[in-house]
């Protein structure tokens, strides 16, 4: 009898801290075109987009690649999903978003305005969604030559 007590004392325990509403998200702001601000009840984090590199908000169509992430996922009608995959070397959480049952990575990608970020990540849906936008010149690929965000970013800092 103490058992089945216990047992389900701690087992309702365990169901009030799982299903704690259902892990909630909401995107409250917009860095740039690849990194938000996640709330979740009352904690909030930095969210980076694995997979992308958008362009910088002061580099050639970064304004534009920002708001585009924003009319995609900020809003309180939006139904986020975070699924995170890790941290990167600034120790920001990596991960998967969706909008609305959108994959904001892929929609990036294949509407020009985010580059597959091949050096971290081997997604042939993306490489194939860059391929497309570069081939039709969508967003930042209607300009011949657009800097990557990572030689950008190179050249800001050795200047």
């Amino acid at each position: 009898m103490v058992f089945t007590r216990v047992f389900f004392i701690s087992f309702c325990l365990l169901w009030t801290t799982t299903s704690h509403a259902e892990d909630t998200y909401k995107v409250v702001y917009v860095y740039d075109g690849d990194t938000v601000k996640i709330r979740s009840g009352d904690r909030e984090f930095k969210l980076r987009l694995a997979e992308i590199d958008a362009p910088e908000r002061n580099q050639d169509y970064g304004l534009k690649s920002r708001r585009a992430l924003i009319k995609l996922c900020q809003g309180n009608d939006k139904l986020i999903t975070v699924q995170m995959t890790g941290t990167d070397q600034y120790n920001r959480t990596l991960g998967n978003l969706q909008c609305n049952h959108v994959e904001v990575s892929r929609y990036l990608t294949e509407h020009g305005f985010a580059w597959h970020y091949a050096q971290y990540s081997n997604n042939s849906t993306l490489h194939h969604a860059e391929l497309n936008a570069r081939q039709q010149k969508l967003g930042l690929w209607s300009n011949n030559n657009p800097t990557p965000p990572w030689v950008w970013r190179h050249k800001q800092m050795h200047h």
